[in-house]
């Protein structure tokens, strides 16, 4: 049994730590959240709200018009928990021409021109807000490419990057999320019914377990077999983390001089902090 149990308090003392330094030697105060109504965003505001006070924080709330009504609710027991600012901006009018411009147009580009679309509006705000924003993509999310590039993917810091989604889930009931959100069956609620599980095609308690063995304490996928997983489901997770490695650094940029961006100019003194 992989035991992946956190301590909060000290978990809690970092990210705000982290949030609170990061923010403001960028010279900023303030910070926005895309608050969905699911544990991730509830939880990034939350620590946001602690680590810069309550009026320095934006929660923005962007539904699509089949968004679930449950999710506004439960995003503002998060606002109304919390104590932020926040503001609600519907995406309807800004996606549908898109839409309706390719009818054949799958459930995953809707759901992708959503997100993208929704990265619009919340960058659009921390210009408004004067703040930067700030990410809600778990680790679990991140290695296994589960994210959309330029939409929810995007953010200015991420306080959540390195902490799987069943930690996630840890930190947030122990920081007092509300419980219908603690609840919820994990949702990226861009098409109704959708599930985060049931796309994945496997639980985050499986795959979290497989993925501290192959990352955190480096086992190989026949380690991981030997550990008591099933080889197809070690070998799918190990092309999902192949295959989305594109999705976790920069474009690349091909050489051609002495000092190059994300090759040789990459160090604190370059950055002028």
């Amino acid at each position: 049994m992989i035991d992946l149990t956190i301590c909060s308090d000290l978990v809690e003392r970092v990210l705000t730590g982290f949030l609170a330094s990061e923010i403001r030697r960028q010279g900023f105060q303030r910070a926005l959240v895309g608050l969905s109504g699911g544990i991730d965003s509830a939880l990034s505001c939350i620590l946001a709200a602690r680590a810069l006070g309550p009026s320095n924080v934006l929660a923005v709330r962007m539904p699509y018009r089949t968004s679930s009504p449950d999710s506004l609710e439960d995003a503002q027991r998060v606002i109304e928990i919390t104590g932020v600012q926040s503001v609600t901006i519907p995406i309807t009018e800004m996606v549908e021409p898109l839409f309706a411009r390719f009818p054949e147009m799958s459930a995953m580009r809707r759901g992708n021109i959503m997100a993208r679309a929704r990265m619009v509006v919340l960058y659009d705000q921390s210009a408004a807000f004067d703040g930067l924003v700030v990410g809600t993509g778990n680790k679990t999310e991140i290695l296994l490419g589960y994210t959309t590039l330029y939409g929810d993917s995007a953010c200015a810091l991420n306080p959540l990057g390195d902490l799987y989604k069943t930690q996630v889930r840890q930190l947030a009931r122990d920081l007092g999320a509300p419980q219908s959100v603690l609840q919820k069956p994990p949702s990226a609620d861009l098409w109704a019914g959708q599930t985060d599980e049931a796309e994945l095609g496997f639980t985050y308690a499986e795959v979290d377990a497989l993925l501290y063995l192959l990352v955190d304490q480096r086992y190989t996928p026949e380690q991981c077999v030997q550990a008591g997983f099933a080889e197809d489901f070690v070998q799918r997770v190990v092309r999902r983390i192949q295959r989305n490695q594109f999705k976790r650094v920069l474009p690349p940029i091909a050489k051609l001089g002495n000092r190059t961006v994300g090759y040789d100019f990459l160090y604190l003194r370059d950055w002028g902090t």
